[in-house]
């Protein structure tokens, strides 16, 4: 797509040993068009080939600027710094070199900047999770295309987003109010930057194009800065970042730090609880780095969570060493959240955490029927099937009265749902409902091939629960038993069908399914290439 725009825009492409990705990096911010004025990379003293590759580029596009650091920073802030102070367009893009711009995403920043003098403009971003190219919108919902917000206090939940990638920035208004980048090893650092960007009340101007493709490579040997997430400096990282950006957010606005605190609670505590892992010096470390930081933190802040968000600080402010029932404190962190079984009462019958901990569910009672944290079981019920139970919660469930279930298969790669048949329920003697379901995995992969998806095919699994008072709940699966056993089926489409269920990071079931021999080949070579790089960080 031609640029409407004149040549203003200056990409800042920053690169640490990353040659064999940077290219398609600073290719993608040259193909934006004339509307790029310049790409200007800097390369934080790598030790690969990374300053030769960007070199090379250099001598094909008058339009890169390299800038190569003597010493390496520690992090990503001082480059990005120092993109900055060598940028001379009027308006700044920031791009990882492990990611990419899509076409047409300058140029139509710079056209709403332009349109509504705004400072700040946001396009929608995507998380891609690489080999299987499944793309996960960054915070949905959280912007409406087309909106001109005069100030950031208008909007507190704009604290959510905290990345600096998919917006643009008017650089003049970066240097009036001196926003830069923490130097050094500070991790997170697009916390502080976003919240000094917020702080300073600029206008921002919301488009609905895709601006940003950020590359997940979790199986990658070096795993990004944020990913790395193998000890609990991570997590304190994460704290520090958060506690900078909430104090400047709070001095500029009450509202921003407020919102600032409560986002922290329902999404940076929740996404790291889940994956607490079973190493019990990293728990007991991290439960009690957590519980002095939410010391800090208002009353109202967590009255003001979701409730599923509350429950889980008043667990951790319970107790000063994780409980024994700390992994189900971890599948309750999940998304969907899942409150597994026993339901515990206090004195007066109201529901609580647990006997050990009585900690008080307040509002459970009064959660509409899609919003209760219900766990469905998933095991396996003979060939081609599968049982589910369904756990009634506080008598919450038999209120609304469980008539059917079905199951929902979700690609990963992105797409629409597949349904199965619904099947009617049947109350158990524990007070629940069971029941026996087809699971023919092979008719799956056919249906995935039709959507087109080839080689290996990933889906999540869900339970959709249908009510005789109208009301509905979608949840994920706990599997259980021999569920996850992989198994090579027969097939009359395919000859073989490789078929891998697992549990996903949160605990809930999904499937892996690898149709013929080019889908076999492709799981095989997955899995060495997943032992390698685990091989690699180790």
């Amino acid at each position: 797509m031609s640029s409407t725009n004149p040549p203003s825009v200056s990409v800042v492409v920053i690169a640490y040993n990353d040659a064999g990705l940077v290219g398609e990096a600073v290719e993608s911010a040259l193909a934006q068009g004339p509307v790029v004025a310049e790409v200007i990379a800097v390369n934080d003293a790598s030790s690969d080939g990374t300053a030769r590759v960007l070199d090379e580029l250099a001598a094909r596009h008058p339009r890169l600027k390299v800038v190569h650091r003597a010493e390496n920073s520690g992090g990503c802030g001082t480059p990005r710094n120092d993109g900055i102070a060598a940028a001379t367009s009027p308006y700044v893009l920031f791009l990882d070199s492990d990611d990419v711009l899509p076409a047409g995403a300058a140029d139509a920043l710079v056209r709403a900047a332009e349109e509504h003098g705004a400072p700040v403009t946001v396009g929608a971003c995507v998380r891609r999770e690489l080999p299987l190219h499944h793309d996960v919108p960054w915070m949905p919902g959280l912007y409406t295309a087309g909106d001109v917000i005069e100030q950031p206090a208008d909007r507190p939940d704009l604290v959510r987003d905290t990345l600096c990638v998919n917006k643009l920035y008017d650089r003049s208004f970066l240097n009036e109010h001196s926003i830069r980048f923490p130097d050094g090893r500070f991790v997170y650092e697009d916390f502080a930057f976003t919240a000094r960007v917020l702080a300073a009340a600029p206008r921002v101007a919301v488009i609905d194009d895709l601006v940003y493709v950020w590359h997940v490579r979790r199986d990658a040997a070096q795993v990004s800065i944020s990913l790395d997430r193998k000890d609990v400096g991570n997590w304190r990282a994460r704290i520090e970042a958060h506690r900078t950006a909430a104090r400047t957010l709070a001095e500029a606005s009450p509202a921003l730090g407020h919102a600032c605190h409560v986002k922290f609670i329902e999404y940076d505590l929740r996404m790291y609880l889940r994956e607490l892992g079973k190493d019990p010096e990293y728990q007991a470390a991290w439960w009690t780095m957590t519980r002095e930081y939410l010391d800090t933190f208002d009353e109202a802040a967590v009255e003001a969570a979701a409730p599923h968000a509350r429950w889980i600080v008043r667990v951790l402010r319970a107790t000063a060493t994780p409980p024994a029932d700390v992994e189900r404190l971890t599948r309750f962190a999940a998304e969907p959240p899942r409150l597994l079984p026993p339901y515990a009462t206090g004195p007066d019958g109201a529901p609580v955490w647990s006997e050990e901990l009585p900690v008080e569910l307040d509002g459970l009672l009064e959660l509409p029927t899609p919003a209760l944290p219900v766990t469905v079981d998933a095991e396996p019920a003979g060939n081609g099937a599968v049982r589910l139970r369904l756990h009634d919660l506080y008598g919450r469930l038999a209120e609304a009265g469980p008539r059917t279930v079905r199951l929902r298969f979700l690609p990963r790669a992105g797409g629409d749902p597949v349904l199965a048949q619904a099947v009617e329920l049947t109350p158990d003697e524990d007070g629940g409902w069971s029941v026996v379901l087809p699971f023919r995995l092979g008719d799956l992969a056919a249906t995935g091939r039709r959507m087109g998806l080839r080689r290996l095919q990933a889906w999540h699994v869900e339970a959709v629960v249908e009510c005789a008072d109208g009301s509905s709940l979608k949840t994920s699966l706990r599997p259980r038993g021999g569920l996850l056993r992989r198994r090579a089926l027969p097939s009359s489409r395919y000859g073989v069908l490789l078929t891998q269920p697992y549990r996903t990071g949160s605990g809930s079931l999904a499937l892996r399914l690898a149709p013929g021999a080019a889908g076999a080949m492709f799981l095989v070579r997955n899995r060495i290439d997943r032992a390698r790089a685990a091989c690699a960080s180790h």
